[in-house]
C-alpha cells in the first residue's frame, strides 16, 4: 500500500499528470496520458522506458 502523503507529491514522469493508485493491480495510472507504472514492494517504479506500451 502506498502512503497517501507519497501519492500527493508523485506525478507522471512523462507528462506530469496526476496518478491514481490501483491496489488490485498494484499500479499507478496517469490520468492524463494513461501510462501505467508498477508498484513493487510498496515502491513505485517510475521509469518511462519500463511502462506498458500505449
Amino acid at each position: 500500500m502506498i502512503k497517501p502523503e507519497l501519492l500527493d507529491i508523485l506525478c507522471c514522469p512523462k507528462c506530469k499528470g496526476s496518478l491514481v493508485y490501483k491496489p488490485e493491480e498494484d499500479t499507478l495510472t496517469c490520468t492524463k496520458c494513461g501510462k501505467k507504472y508498477d508498484v513493487k514492494n510498496d515502491i513505485p517504479i517510475m521509469l518511462v522506458d519500463e511502462t506498458d506500451a500505449q
